[in-house]
């Protein structure tokens, strides 16, 4: 395909320390919760990219990112795993929450699968315990896969589990940025063939930690990242929350 990369210490190592900084006082945190399409990613599965990781880098000094997704949870098993009581725990009034899972509770051959039912009370607990804390929740359709017909249609592929995101920031009277949707939208925009630069399509040779080539529809390239990161933000302006203002205007 003739693409280039970055080093790959040149853009990881960079991204995951902003992930990771400690809480400053004075600063706001935005939490990110959620699975591998938003998740830092090891060294070794690069290119691969979640969107959490471009994200943030696009805000002022007084934002602090902590991206806790993590490939392969869905709201019940990121629960049962411990990995949001220490959320809630270091939550401060005016963080932020951004919540996005659906890719691996929808899917009920897999053992981190949910019912619909749970997927919403997990969902609505998210959410509540945001709000003891006085932070600020915000929920998050899943983000679209890459799943064209032989017409070159996108054929959606989380109906149900993003109907219920939509409901619950509804029935809870919370901000619901609808990554489902906008993503389907802008894999319609580059079509059938472009949209692989979205995600992690690599073929035999291109790359060192894929010798034999990746075709991947689920989770992206450092473009297809930085896409979804920026139709996010999007919202986040579109949304007026008051994050909005901290986006550095370039």
């Amino acid at each position: 395909m003739g693409r280039r990369f970055f080093s790959k210490y040149g853009l990881i190592i960079p991204l995951l320390l902003l992930s990771f900084t400690l809480y400053t006082p004075g600063k706001v945190k935005v939490y990110l919760i959620g699975d591998s399409t938003m998740a830092n990613k090891l060294i070794r599965y690069y290119p691969e990219t979640g969107w959490g990781m471009p994200f943030s880098c696009f805000f002022d000094s007084t934002v602090v990112v902590d991206n806790r997704a993590q490939n392969g949870r869905s709201t019940r098993t990121f629960m049962q795993e411990g990995r949001w009581q220490p959320v809630v725990d270091a939550l401060q009034p005016g963080d932020y929450v951004l919540i996005q899972f659906g890719h691996n509770d929808e899917i009920q051959t897999k053992k981190s699968a949910t019912t619909e039912d749970q997927f919403r009370a997990n969902l609505t607990k998210y959410v509540n315990d945001t709000k003891s804390r006085k932070a600020y929740p915000v929920l998050i359709t899943p983000v679209a896969r890459r799943n064209f017909d032989t017409t070159g249609v996108l054929v959606p592929t989380h109906e149900a589990y993003s109907a219920i995101v939509r409901s619950v920031a509804r029935d809870l009277n919370v901000p619901l940025i609808d990554l489902d949707k906008k993503s389907q939208a802008l894999l319609t925009k580059f079509g059938v063939e472009n949209s692989k630069l979205l995600y992690n399509h690599l073929e035999a040779g291109e790359h060192p930690n894929y010798p034999s080539g990746k075709v991947d529809d689920t989770h992206f390239s450092e473009l297809g990242a930085r896409k979804m990161a920026q139709l996010v933000l999007e919202d986040i302006r579109a949304l007026n929350l008051g994050l909005a203002q901290k986006i550095i205007k370039r």
